[in-house]
């Protein structure tokens, strides 16, 4: 028996099963994602350190006003920065700090929905939802709790949590928020990365179940936040795992789509 292979796969195995690789992992990949190379604007004086750290060594201060270029996005509360002068170093992600700059940096084609567009502000939005990967799901979850989720009040609060944004509290009027925020996309391929979905209920697992449906008049029944890359960021049951991350391409989701766009 290889013994050394044997202990590898219990170890990998154990690791799966406590959740480390499949949430910190995952929630770090996402994050980075789309952040590298985008702006932000300071708002409030803050320590630029050597190191992800507030007991790291400090640099200087980056002053209100100051804009930065953001190289990645470390863990879920700080960004590692190059200033002006092109010194790097970790400032705090919080929104308190800073605030995106309208743009952000361009990722890959939409026509597949593919696109990998963020800014900051969206950046913090996605990392802030994913941490509650695995969340357990509860229809009518209460919205001054994080113990459960339904799929709206999980929306609701990455948005809490990432800017101090303050959705309202159920899906249908979420869709009007984000309708009277601007322009809105019923192909889901022309979508960009953070910008909220909207769902009709379940009819079938075949595009054909959902035929001679009036989507512009349908019900909304679900949300949640396309990451780009086909996915959705979102939570439906416990049998689905709670908050978790589905496909979207060839899937009901895409059969039940009726609309989405950014509530930034």
């Amino acid at each position: 028996m290889n013994w050394k292979k044997t202990i590898i796969t219990a170890s990998v195995t154990a690791t799966m099963l406590m959740g480390s690789l499949t949430t910190g992992a995952l929630t770090a990949q996402v994050s980075a994602a789309a952040v590298n190379n985008s702006q932000v604007k300071v708002i409030w004086g803050v320590n630029l350190r050597t190191t992800p750290s507030s007991s790291a060594k400090i640099v200087r201060l980056v002053a209100k006003g100051e804009t930065v270029t953001v190289l990645q996005q470390s863990g879920s509360d700080w960004y590692k920065i190059k200033d002006s002068a092109n010194r790097t170093g970790y400032i705090s992600s919080s929104s308190k700090y800073t605030q995106a700059i309208s743009g952000g940096t361009s990722g890959s084609g939409s026509n597949s929905g593919t696109s990998v567009t963020g800014n900051a502000s969206v950046e913090k939005v996605i990392a802030a939802g994913m941490k509650y990967l695995g969340t357990p799901y509860e229809f009518g979850a209460s919205r001054n709790s994080t113990a459960t989720f339904d799929c709206s009040s999980f929306v609701r609060q990455a948005f809490i949590d990432a800017l101090g944004i303050k959705l309202p509290a159920d899906s249908r009027k979420q869709g009007a928020y984000v309708k009277a925020k601007g322009t809105v996309q019923t192909n889901w391929k022309n979508l960009k990365r953070g910008d909220l979905m909207y769902f009709m209920s379940y009819k079938g697992s075949s595009a054909s179940s959902y035929s001679g449906v009036n989507k512009s008049s349908a019900t909304i029944t679900h949300t949640g936040i396309y990451l780009g890359n086909g996915k959705v960021l979102h939570t439906y049951s416990n049998a689905g795992g709670g908050v978790t991350t589905s496909d979207i391409s060839g899937k009901h989701w895409e059969y039940r789509f009726l609309f989405g766009g950014s509530a930034l």
